[in-house]
């Protein structure tokens, strides 16, 4: 047992996947759950993985040693600012959250003077899918997780929220949350603009086009069914590191739109060649 009292805040497919995997791990004495919705905590009460579900967000916290806000981007830092008061000395709070830089500032001055301590956290784990209905107990299994502390960030706090993401199958990274935001600016974020926008492309041309796509546009395509008011979100907080990941890449998609152009299959071949190489790596 790694934590006397696990308490998750917001459990949608990466909180109740914690929740399931410290479960089946045998991670934590008692696991409690807070959602905001009735209907919520009502239906995961009746899960194997969840010991209590209280109505208080206060009271899910109370006795908590280790504190997860799975809660999107844009809320983490307010529910860390609610629940500050009602942690128990020596707490442990860590985050979810794909944005790093300014939780990461927020959130530790948010618990300044409280005795208990914040070092944020990325599983670089998800799905299309959302909701705590569809929480899989293996999600983290061999999947990069960036833990992110501050120059001043308590030191057994950090040893603990990465022993814990170790703990539940994760590779962790530790780095400082701006070098967070860089990476996963180009190696997630990226990525799903390029989605969205060729998806929102092709929605311009023949409506039956989608009906002959093969495997290729699908596998290209596949994280553009994400939701899109997650993802404002994310680009709103990761703007500027976005910004650059995008001149990144719009130099090589000039490069190689001004290849094709001059008949330099040559250039063309050696892009195409660069690109297999870097997917070759995964």
């Amino acid at each position: 047992m790694m934590t006397s009292h696990l308490s998750i805040i917001a459990p949608g497919l990466l909180g109740a996947s914690v929740a399931k995997a410290a479960h089946e791990r045998k991670l934590a004495g008692r696991v409690s759950i807070w959602a905001r919705r009735a209907e919520v905590r009502r239906a995961i009460t009746q899960q194997p993985w969840c010991a209590a579900a209280p109505e208080a967000l206060a009271d899910s916290v109370r006795e908590a040693s280790l504190v997860v806000i799975a809660a999107p981007v844009t809320h983490i830092v307010p529910l860390i600012c609610e629940l500050a008061p009602q942690l128990p000395a020596g707490a442990i709070v860590t985050d979810v959250g794909s944005v790093k830089g300014e939780i990461c500032r927020d959130a530790h001055a948010a618990l300044v003077g409280t005795h208990a301590h914040f070092v944020g956290s990325h599983p670089m784990a998800g799905s299309e899918k959302t909701g705590w209905e569809h929480a899989q107990a293996d999600l983290f299994e061999d999947r990069t997780c960036f833990v992110t502390p501050l120059i001043e960030s308590d030191r057994h706090a950090t040893e603990t929220v990465s022993r814990f993401w170790q703990a539940l199958g994760a590779k962790v990274v530790q780095t400082t949350p701006t070098a967070h935001d860089e990476i996963v600016a180009h190696i997630s974020h990226l990525p799903h603009a390029l989605a969205a926008t060729l998806c929102a492309a092709l929605g311009r041309k023949d409506a039956n086009w989608p009906a002959y796509a093969g495997g290729g546009l699908r596998d290209t395509t596949r994280i553009a069914g994400s939701d899109p008011q997650l993802w404002r979100t994310i680009f709103e907080q990761n703007r500027d590191a976005i910004l650059r990941a995008l001149d990144h890449f719009e130099a090589e998609l000039c490069g190689f739109r001004a290849a094709l152009a001059a008949k330099d299959y040559d250039a063309l071949t050696d892009t195409l060649a660069r690109g297999r190489h870097y997917r070759q790596q995964f």
